[in-house]
């Protein structure tokens, strides 16, 4: 599909509206608030105010740097996540160093503006880890928007919550769905999250027809959380947010699939 076609678009707009979600949820929080600690070690609200708004202007400007070379595959790209951490981190710092909540908040509702309605022309752009197709880049941010979401609303659970889009929460969870089935193939497990996606995926006999006979299945939001390292793959079996049956039902060995 081109990059300017409809899912490019629709994507741009999830980023978008959920950022116009993140924007009135930090004017509105307590001034106190901002010092508080969240899920991410190391990191308090105010912190991680700053790495949304370099979320939001590296965006705007991976997409307007084109490249030549290969596109990264989305499932290759989130590895680097890890590898770069320090790189991140240092980022971040550098963003909230010296600026107060307000500037932060201003700053963030700057980048969301600042995004583009359209794609442009370029297939391939150049993002924070290397070359990534356009889409993928966007899909990436709409991922990484949605799980800081969650973080900051069980960091903040005295306050109303930010409301999540429900098209973005659905490209999140599809985007690392479908990353997960790339980055273990297979056809002996069938992964269900329930509306919004099902695969087939890690190696071993294939599964043709019936029933599979190893089947993980779970919630949206817990989705987001296992898969970004969140929670651990066996708290959340143990605790029923993911039902898994068959004796190739454990993921533990291929999660998370970015962190």
């Amino acid at each position: 599909m081109s990059s300017r076609g409809p899912a490019a678009h629709a994507a741009l707009a999830e980023l978008r509206a959920q950022g116009e979600q993140l924007v009135a949820w930090f004017a509105a929080l307590p001034g106190e608030s901002f010092a508080r600690a969240t899920v991410l070690p190391e990191w308090d609200v105010r912190q991680l105010l700053a790495h949304l708004v370099l979320v939001y202007s590296g965006a705007t400007r991976g997409l307007g740097q084109s490249t030549d070379e290969p596109a990264t595959p989305a499932a290759q790209y989130v590895q680097r996540y890890r590898r770069d951490v320090a790189q991140i981190a240092a980022s971040t710092a550098q963003t909230a160093h010296g600026r107060s909540a307000d500037e932060l908040v201003a700053a963030l509702h700057a980048a969301v503006d600042a995004l583009p309605a359209e794609l442009g022309p370029a297939r391939t752009v150049v993002g924070g880890r290397g070359p990534i197709g356009a889409l993928d880049w966007v899909r990436t941010r709409v991922v990484d928007v949605v799980v800081h979401c969650d973080d900051l609303n069980r960091s903040v659970p005295e306050v109303a919550p930010i409301p999540i889009e429900a098209a973005a929460l659905a490209t999140a969870v599809r985007t690392l769905v479908e990353i997960f089935a790339a980055q273990a193939p297979g056809r002996s497990v069938e992964l269900r999250v329930p509306p919004l996606i099902a695969v087939q995926a890690v190696a071993g006999p294939r599964h043709t027809r019936g029933t599979p006979p190893n089947v993980v299945e779970t919630d949206p939001i817990t989705w987001l959380r296992v898969a970004t390292g969140r929670t651990p793959f066996a708290d959340t079996v143990a605790s029923g947010a993911v039902r898994a049956s068959g004796s190739r039902a454990d993921l533990a060995p291929y999660l998370p699939v970015l962190s």
